[in-house]
């Protein structure tokens, strides 16, 4: 296995405690034997010059994390948009308000609140037989959200990169959302919910991604982790949205505004990641954005140090090969899917990371729906179930440097899976409808802590040239998870929490043969991540 970052200069090329060469005379000179600059992988020149987590990488943070917020929004808006409104009697023969619902009873006797407006099933009728529409529409939108991680994914490790992507994406969700607010039948609504997912697909992988990898390694379980806590906010922050707009339409164009706002408030303070610009040659940008962090930091880079890919820097440690010039623009290097199917290492991680988000997703989205169909108000709901998830992040960031990832990717799905498993065996009625909300509460609570983990868990697995590939595919199989959860929770009963649980359990021991990834240097190329695990 790999040591960790800076703890072997063979490896890595430099170590924490490694004396600074003398800087060369001016940038781009051609050095002989023995003069050359010290050549270092990204993690080692964030740890020894930049910074791993200063003013630079907190503020990049920050604004590229706010994009988790932008998701959620057009993530659950279908919540209140495809809501099943109140109803009442408007007099006449044939109606009783006694009814749990509207099948039947006398056309013309009653009426929705809030009039056909108030959400998309009063405005073209989704009830009775047409209630399946509801959930074809949440189908289809997770179904976008697949097609759309897998494509974006790809285009932000190869042509748009991840800030181009991220652009991309909320450009795409601006248009569709608001779009989406002038659908004239429900056919037009089902096919611009289905392209929004399209492009929300991508925007969670990208800004992840974009957020984290100038982290260093010590700084980035928690940096990752703590990006979660954006999601959960935007839901909070809908539930306000969603109670000063009541009408689905005008909810829409309010849900799609802060995309708006972000493209032209925050994007252009995102600076692309220096780990993309070093895989694809761009050796000039990479090096301007490190010199950046470290002096915002407060640091300063030697001109005698350059960054390298974690290949080369692993051969001019050896000898090998005689380092030219930082400044000088070298061939891109790309990867796909394909690559990381090929080799051994990386096919078996991706197999066991698609697996365990599949089953993470069934019971995360399976179970917020259980909880949000409680028959309470929607909108105090909703905001008590996304703060209800805060803790999880928190206590799993804090135990995430100390336990490492695997421990926790076990024991949080074994604890939500152990609650699941109770909340089957007990009833619905009295003080064992209690239990089993309580049940459904805490088994939640270990997988939201288990979804946040895995993105940063999934991205330190595999090397910088196909990470968003791979955890584009991950999160596709999170997507589908969520697609099969709402038909898990129609069958009603223990029956769900009994899946919910087996499926817990399932994913922790696909966890369990996942190797460790704390304290190890994450890496750029599929080359120096073979070479760093056999070391």
């Amino acid at each position: 296995m790999a040591n960790s970052p800076g703890s072997n200069p063979i490896s890595h090329g430099s170590s924490l405690g490694a004396p600074l060469l003398i800087p060369s005379k001016e940038p781009g000179w051609d050095s002989g034997p023995g003069s050359e600059p010290q050549k270092v992988c990204v993690d080692d020149m964030l740890q020894n010059y930049c910074g791993e987590f200063g003013y630079w990488q907190l503020k990049h943070f920050v604004l590229t994390s706010l994009a988790w917020a932008l998701e959620a929004f057009h993530t659950m808006v279908m919540i209140f948009a495809d809501r099943d409104p109140g109803w009442r009697c408007v007099g006449g023969l044939g109606c009783d308000e006694k009814e749990s619902n509207v099948c039947g009873l006398e056309p013309g006797s009653w009426e929705w609140e809030g009039g056909p407006g108030s959400s998309t099933v009063a405005q073209w009728g989704l009830v009775c037989g047409q209630k399946y529409k509801v959930g074809l529409v949440q189908a289809l939108f997770f179904g976008g959200c697949m097609i759309g991680a897998g494509v974006f994914g790809h285009l932000s490790d190869s042509k748009l990169g991840r800030k181009g992507s991220l652009t991309a994406v909320c450009i795409l969700n601006a248009i569709f959302g608001c779009l989406t607010s002038l659908a004239p039948d429900y056919s037009t609504y089902l096919l611009l919910r289905f392209v929004t997912g399209f492009s929300t697909g991508g925007v969670g992988l990208c800004s992840f991604v974009l957020a984290t990898e100038p982290v260093g390694p010590t700084k980035r379980g928690v940096a990752g982790m703590s990006t979660f806590y954006f999601f959960s906010t935007g839901i909070a922050l809908l539930s306000g949205i969603a109670y000063i707009f009541p009408s689905w339409r005008a909810l829409y164009v309010a849900s799609s505004i802060p995309s708006i706002l972000f493209l032209v408030l925050v994007v252009p303070f995102i600076s692309e990641s220096p780990r993309w610009y070093l895989v694809r040659g761009k050796m000039n940008e990479a090096m301007k954005i490190m010199r950046t962090i470290a002096n915002a930091n407060g640091h300063h880079l030697p001109d005698g140090v350059s960054l390298a890919l974690d290949d080369e820097a692993n051969d001019a440690s050896n000898g090998n090969q005689i380092w030219k010039a930082a400044t000088v623009e070298k061939e891109a290097i790309s990867g796909s899917i394909v690559d990381v199917i090929r080799s051994p290492i990386t096919r078996i991680r991706l197999f066991l990371a698609v697996g365990i988000n599949f089953t993470c997703s069934v019971v995360y989205y399976g179970l917020s729906l259980n909880v949000v169909n409680l028959e309470t108000n929607l909108y105090l709901t909703v905001l008590l179930n996304a703060v209800a998830e805060m803790p999880a992040f928190t206590i799993t960031a804090v135990l995430l440097d100390k336990f490492g990832r695997k421990p926790l990717a076990i024991g949080t799905q074994w604890f939500s899976a152990i609650f699941c498993f109770m909340g089957s065996l007990t009833g619905n009625v009295g003080i064992s409808k209690v239990i089993r909300m309580c049940c459904g509460l805490l088994g939640i609570f270990g997988m939201a802590g288990t979804y946040n983990l895995l993105f940063i868990y999934t991205a330190e697995l595999f090397p910088t040239v196909v990470r968003n590939a791979a955890l584009g595919s991950a999160t596709q199989a999170a997507q589908m998870g969520a697609i099969l959860a709402p038909f898990v929770v129609i069958l009603g009963g223990g029956f769900p929490f009994l899946v919910f649980g087996v499926c817990g359990l399932i994913g922790g021991m696909l966890a369990s043969y996942l190797p460790e990834t704390l304290n190890k240097p994450l890496y750029d190329t599929m080359t120096g991540l073979e070479e760093g695990e056999l070391a």
